[in-house]
């Protein structure tokens, strides 16, 4: 057996940049745009040395070919959520180019041109508003300023549509490649003149579709998985099945002896296998002999958890509260009169994406060169360096699109690129495409965190909340600093509105078990807890669950949520009879700026909800693509009926139980309800899609059983299969009594 040892290399490559302007470079004109690789402009490789220069005024990318064409550098990252559409919309608006004739390339990672690069939150669309717009106007402005002093007319009788600027009066009129040259010649202007909402033409249409289904249907589509490098290497790594666990001695002799293994060695997560296919990299980790250190390992099982942070929320455990959404005099003050009591359990959760985890990494002398679906490429930037011993300006990173990701790839640890950089500065300058396995992302994490909810709430004689009272326990996502995502979606909640008092404590366990960033985060547990608490109360009070809704918007002043439940209920029929044996839920939720209401119909089969049809209605604000919009929402009712219905990762022992889609089942084409999307008109700023469609099924269906059977759910998933999962809703039976 061999003792674990670590080395440390220097690295070193090469960083090539190209300085672009505002200027005619190869027959294109670039407005704004720096790169760190070389680029193909108008049939030519661009490249260049030194520094990069300051972003521009308008802070976005846009290229214009000599035939006309327009490439917009997209720096958010595409898996999936058609964010490159939306952001190339927004610039074409401004400009108004040829939807047509626009296209999308995604950008490399870059602190200097970009800032802090990365996509998460809902935050792509709204964090790149003002900037693109700027963009687009200011390449405009500049196309006009060409077409006036060409023709010799004021600036304001100048026209621009679908790519042809025109003087109405003359009849003149020129192609964006026609005037390329003298537009070239203009300073983009500072603080261009924008649209108003109402001059829209492309914006808010069903022309802003996806410019990726081609290749996607068709293949063509390059992913991580797809990347391939001269004398390229495959790596794996053997993790300890435990969390916390660490490598004690391994023996890699008969690992080594598999036709087409490289190597084999220790690395901080494990034992990494090199080879020259993946098939040869798994026979070889499989080979491998391994005795893990377990000291410090979580080895608890599931009911043990569940129990522990049912104590935590009842005032029995060992952890410490914070404070939150307090409000009122004295709110940990004895309640009195009518107290109702309500608990809820919500398993671990695993991403599970389509394309696993993957990463091809490079590492000569100083220079780092990565290849990756990453959600967050300047934190992959920054933790790539530490693991090389190089700076960030040094670590190059080519973002592609990701097979799905859920918040999987967006973690601030940048686990399995860290992998792959540690292993490729092991393969003497020969890149290396880590790979890892269905099981190696179920069995190693990261997951939505457990969480458990307790709340007492004492009414008021109107049948309203005159007092709460609020428990969440939840591991935080973060090492350091509060626990804000195990509350979002309860603090500053509408339904706190008719309390006198609120008194709301987090509670933040901390043990080895990896958790993360998930799919709406925090929302996609509170959402439940709030929207079925509501429904509950409702019935309690004898009030039909809109109308009980509606009441405490207007007591918050919550316009937005009474706008989009009016529209919910009108376009679903609320109220109105459903054939004998099904019911609607209603769930209203906001996260990340967006607000969206569901209404699910619902029927039990065999102790299982059946959902053939969900009514949805979203205020995002501006509405850039409808058609993407109700694509995302269509998506997150899958994701989180999923979620709710079947998903539970479990532990026995401390190790995971459902390692693959045969444990750990997801929705099936056939289960997939019939989504109708409805979006509420606006003209405020435009707000995230990508996420808010997920927290509100889980509730809506759970209210509709509520309906059906007078049983409140206190549990996550409904339909508990398996032994992993009985397992879990056991031990929520054995705490409440189920």
């Amino acid at each position: 057996m061999t003792d674990v040892q670590g080395a440390k290399r220097g690295v070193r490559m090469t960083r090539r940049r190209m300085i672009l302007g505002g200027s005619l470079i190869g027959g294109a004109l670039v407005v704004g745009y720096t790169a760190t690789h070389p680029m193909q402009v108008g049939g030519a490789i661009l490249s260049g040395g030194g520094p990069d220069p300051e972003p521009s005024a308008f802070g976005s990318f846009i290229r214009i070919a000599p035939d006309g064409w327009v490439t917009i550098v997209n720096k958010q990252q595409e898996l999936g959520q058609g964010i490159h559409a939306g952001i190339a919309a927004i610039v074409a608006e401004e400009l108004d180019a040829d939807w047509d004739r626009v296209r999308v390339i995604d950008s490399r990672s870059n602190f200097r041109t970009y800032g802090v690069q990365g996509t998460a939150g809902s935050n792509s669309i709204a964090s790149n508003w003002d900037a693109m717009r700027n963009a687009g106007a200011a390449a405009r402005a500049m196309f006009v300023d060409a077409a006036a002093l060409r023709w010799k007319v004021p600036r304001r009788l100048i026209e621009v549509r679908d790519g042809v600027v025109s003087h109405p009066a003359s009849n003149r009129s020129a192609s964006f490649a026609d005037l390329l040259a003298d537009a070239s010649r203009h300073t983009p202007p500072q603080s261009p003149a924008l649209k108003q909402a109402k001059d829209y033409r492309l914006i808010g249409t069903d022309r802003v579709r996806r410019k990726d289904s081609q290749p996607k249907s068709t293949g063509a589509q390059v992913y991580t998985q797809d990347i391939q490098r001269p004398g390229m290497l495959v790596g794996m790594v053997a993790h300890s099945p435990r969390f916390g666990g660490k490598l004690a001695r391994y023996d890699a002799s008969d690992a080594r002896k598999i036709k087409g293994v490289i190597d084999a060695f220790a690395i901080e997560t494990g034992v990494a296998v090199v080879a020259e296919s993946t098939f040869a990299a798994k026979l070889g980790r499989d080979a491998l002999r391994i005795e893990w250190d377990d000291s410090e390992a979580e080895k608890r099982s599931t009911p043990e958890l569940l129990r522990y942070y049912h104590d935590i929320a009842t005032g029995r455990g060992d952890v410490d509260p914070s404070d939150f959404g307090t409000k009122g005099e004295n709110p940990e003050a004895p309640f009195t009169g009518e107290v109702v009591e309500f608990a809820f359990n919500f398993p671990y959760l695993a991403h599970a994406p389509m394309e696993t985890l993957d990463c091809v990494a490079k590492v000569d002398g100083w220079n780092v060169s990565i290849t990756s679906g990453a959600h967050l490429p300047i934190v992959d930037q920054v933790q790539a360096a530490r693991v090389a011993l190089t700076i960030p300006g040094k670590v190059d990173i080519e973002v592609v699109p990701a097979g799905g990701s859920f918040g999987r790839r967006g973690l601030m640890a940048s686990d399995y690129v860290i992998e792959s950089v540690r292993i490729a500065k092991r393969t003497e300058g020969r890149p290396v495409k880590l790979i890892w396995t269905r099981e190696d992302e179920m069995m190693s994490g990261y997951f939505r965190p457990m969480s458990h909810h307790r709340a007492w709430i004492q009414l008021g004689a109107d049948g309203f909340p005159a007092r709460w009272r609020i428990h969440a326990v939840c591991q935080p996502l973060m090492p350091i600093g509060g626990n804000p995502q195990a509350t979002e979606g309860i603090t500053d909640s509408p339904y706190f509105s008719t309390a006198s008092t609120v008194d709301g404590k987090a509670f933040s366990p901390r043990f080895p078990v990896p958790v993360s960033f998930w799919r709406s985060v925090g929302h996609s547990h509170t959402g439940m807890v709030m929207e079925h608490i509501v429904d509950q109360l409702a019935r309690r009070a004898g009030r039909d669950p809109a109308a009980y809704r509606r009441s405490l918007y207007q007591k918050a002043g919550a316009t937005r949520r009474i706008a989009v439940l009016d529209m919910l209920c009108s376009k679903a029929g609320w109220g109105k009879p459903l054939e004998t044996g099904w019911a609607r839920g209603l769930a209203v939720h906001e996260a990340f700026g967006t607000i969206v209401g569901q209404i699910a119909e619902v029927r039990m089969s065999e102790g299982r909800p059946i959902v053939r049809r969900v009514f949805a209605v979203v205020d995002c604000g501006i509405a850039i693509s409808p058609d993407l919009i109700a694509a995302q929402m269509e998506g997150g009712i899958g994701f989180g009926l999923s979620a709710a219905l079947y998903g539970a990762v479990t532990l026995k022992d401390g190790i995971v139980q459902e390692t693959n889609f045969d444990s750990y089942p997801v929705l099936r084409m056939n289960e997939m309800p019939a989504v109708e999307t409805y979006i509420i008109p606006s003209t405020n700023r435009p707000s995230g899609m990508g996420e808010p469609g997920v927290p509100p099924i889980a509730p809506a269906v759970a209210n509709a059983i509520l309906t059906l059977t007078g049983s409140p759910t206190r549990s996550l998933p409904f339909v508990h299969g398996g032994a992993a999962n009985a397992g879990f809703s056991n031990a929520g039976s054995a705490i409440f009594g189920r």
